[in-house]
């Protein structure tokens, strides 16, 4: 099984991932290290990222995922994918990659991205986060975790809901 975890910047992807991956001993794929050098300068130059830069980013992820199922591990991938054209290169007809939108306000998110340090994503870019967000639909089967809670608990009731 592969387990998509998606969300804005900010919404904890990294560390739901990471804490999922763990307790489930799958392997863990962060997203943000398949973005090419000049992604990570526009982003942290405050400069959002295009449809057009995200194309090969995005399929480099999707290879990946494909390398995993074809050897049969499941793994963990944090990933941002925002639209649903995203996800569907992500995910596409692959029935055992399943999606988890992490959730929560804008407000609550800009809070936890001013308390972060060294992140090349600055809290400037999160309007044009969650205009590009499209929340996945009932047809994508998303389980849907409130970031409300601790990390703790939100895994444990991801882990619940992939049962």
């Amino acid at each position: 099984m592969i387990v998509l975890v998606m969300g804005v910047s900010g919404s904890g992807k990294t560390t739901i991932a990471e804490r999922l991956a763990t307790a489930e001993g799958w392997r863990l794929l962060e997203g943000d290290a398949f973005h090419p050098p000049e992604n990570i300068a526009n982003m942290a130059a405050g400069t959002p990222l295009t449809d057009e830069d995200r194309w090969p980013w995005l399929r480099a992820i999707a290879a990946e995922i494909d390398s995993f199922r074809t050897r049969g591990e499941s793994a963990v991938v944090a990933c941002s994918a925002l639209k649903r054209a995203y996800r569907d290169i992500l995910i596409g007809d692959r029935t055992d990659v399943r999606l988890v939108y992490l959730r929560g306000s804008q407000t609550l998110i800009a809070a936890r991205m001013a308390l972060r340090k060294g992140h090349f994503m600055p809290a400037a870019l999160l309007d044009s986060q969650f205009s590009a967000l499209e929340e996945p639909g009932p047809e994508e089967h998303p389980i849907v975790a409130d970031i409300g809670g601790t990390p703790n608990g939100i895994v444990e009731t991801i882990r619940e809901k992939l049962k």
